[in-house]
């Protein structure tokens, strides 16, 4: 009997087990770790997003593997679990900054953006017939100046963070950040940054083809998503630029 009560919290998104666990949230956040790593960092000059898209066959266009989003012009996203999942969620951030722009005439912010994805996202934790979402999203973009970052995961709940990284390796990716991170980095010290944390789930090889980047700037509030010339001589620089290119990719089709 014990066992038949455990599969129907196991099964039921509505249900809490007895120590108010929803596994069913639990499983999607799993599912977030299979898929690779991406990294957001704030700095009074603005924000990175970065994120590890290679390919998993060498006949897959580059182009068609995305992980950093444009939602609005002063807001990007980066993604990490089941893409079909993180591809509706950015429908819905891009439709919520456009009605935004519509209805008050202004930019959406970055913290009101956030908060509406995951009380979206919070929506499929609670009514039966449907599943969480089995992806996290870094919500990354300026207001009025200041930079802002956020993290929108599976229960529905925004996190602000000053830098984070979503996917596999999440522990030592952290690690990185905290021992590396400084409150008056620059933009460009952010580029590094995000680019040797994913180095460290990268083993330190990197090509630019597997390596999506984009910045948002204090000043100009604009998402500038960088073309692999200029990714690949953010890598030359900080020496994590690959000699050979390793076209290895995870063994799960569904989690970018």
């Amino acid at each position: 009997m014990q066992g038949q009560q455990q599969q129907a919290y196991d099964r039921g998104i509505t249900i809490f087990s007895p120590d108010g666990r929803l596994y069913q949230v639990e499983y999607a956040r799993e599912a977030v770790k299979r898929g690779t790593p991406s990294v957001g960092v704030r700095t009074p000059e603005g924000v990175v997003l970065a994120a590890d898209k290679r390919r998993r066959s060498k006949m897959i266009e580059p182009d068609s593997v995305e992980k950093l989003h444009k939602a609005d012009e002063h807001i990007g996203i980066a993604s990490a679990g089941h893409v079909a999942d993180a591809r509706k969620l950015i429908d819905v951030a891009r439709r919520e900054a456009q009605v935004n722009r519509l209805r008050y005439g202004e930019p959406i912010t970055v913290e009101t953006l956030a908060k509406t994805v995951t009380d979206f996202i919070q929506q499929y934790t609670q009514y039966g017939g449907a599943r969480p979402f089995g992806v996290s999203l870094i919500v990354g973009g300026v207001t009025n100046g200041r930079p802002r970052l956020f993290e929108c995961d599976p229960s529905g709940t925004p996190y602000e963070w000053q830098a984070l990284s979503v996917g596999a390796n999440r522990t030592d990716i952290r690690d990185h950040l905290e021992a590396e991170y400084e409150d008056d980095m620059t933009l460009s010290e952010g580029v590094d940054l995000a680019l040797s944390a994913l180095s460290v789930h990268d083993d330190e090889e990197m090509t630019p083809e597997g390596v999506d980047l984009a910045t948002i700037d204090a000043d100009t509030e604009e998402y500038v998503h960088l073309p692999p010339e200029e990714v690949q001589t953010h890598l030359a620089e900080r020496d994590l630029l690959a000699e050979d290119v390793d076209d290895e990719e995870p063994d799960d089709d569904a989690a970018e």
